[in-house]
C-alpha cells in the first residue's frame, strides 16, 4: 500500500499547526514560570522559556555563537531528515509516518526559535522532587518519530535472512 505524498503533508501540518496553537494558548494563558497542577504529583503546566535544545539541553548558554550554531544545525537537520523522507520508497509507511513527526516537530521548534528567540516548553512530567526537563508537543513528536525509526530499523533486521 503506498500512501501519496500529499497525505503525509497533511500529517504534517496537523502536528505542525497542534503544536503550534498549543503554544500559543499556553503563551496567552500562563505568565513565565507559572505552575498548573494538572495530576498533583506527577504533571503540571509550566511555562518556560527554553533558549537551547530539545529537553532544554544548553538552555542557560549565554553565548551567542552557540545559539547560531544550534539554529543552523536544526535547519540542517531538518533538512537532511526531508530528504530521507523522499529518498524513503512510498511503500515504507512508518518509516515516512516517522520521519513525518520529526519534521513537523522540527519545523515548530525552529519557527518558535526564528520568530521568539525561544521555544516555548510547558509540559512538566515530575515524580516526588524529580522533574524530567520540560518540553512541548513539537519534542514529543521528534522523540515519537525517532522511537518508531528505531522500532522499524530493528524489526526489519529480524525480517532479513542471515546470509551465512
Amino acid at each position: 500500500m503506498k500512501i501519496k505524498d500529499y497525505y503525509y503533508f497533511l500529517f504534517i501540518l496537523f502536528w505542525l499547526a497542534l503544536d503550534q496553537l498549543t503554544k500559543y494558548l499556553v503563551a496567552s494563558s500562563l505568565s513565565l514560570y507559572q505552575v498548573v497542577s494538572v495530576i498533583p504529583g506527577f504533571f503540571n503546566l509550566t511555562r518556560v522559556h527554553n533558549r537551547g535544545a530539545i529537553f532544554g539541553f544548553l538552555s542557560n548558554s549565554q553565548n551567542s555563537m552557540a545559539r547560531i550554531v544550534l539554529n543552523l544545525g536544526a535547519i540542517l537537520a531538518l533538512g537532511v531528515v526531508v530528504y530521507y523522507f523522499f529518498k524513503t520508497p512510498r511503500e515504507m509507511i512508518l518509516p515516512r509516518l516517522s520521519l513525518s513527526l520529526i519534521i513537523s516537530g522540527a519545523i515548530g521548534n525552529i519557527v518558535d526559535r526564528l520568530f521568539r528567540g525561544y521555544v516555548i516548553d510547558f509540559l512538566d512530567f515530575y515524580a516526588g522532587r524529580f522533574h524530567w526537563p520540560f518540553f512541548n508537543l513539537a519534542d514529543s513528536c521528534i522523540t515519537v518519530g525517532v522511537i518508531l525509526l528505531l522500532f522499524d530499523l530493528l524489526r526489519s533486521k529480524k525480517r532479513v535472512p542471515d546470509p551465512s
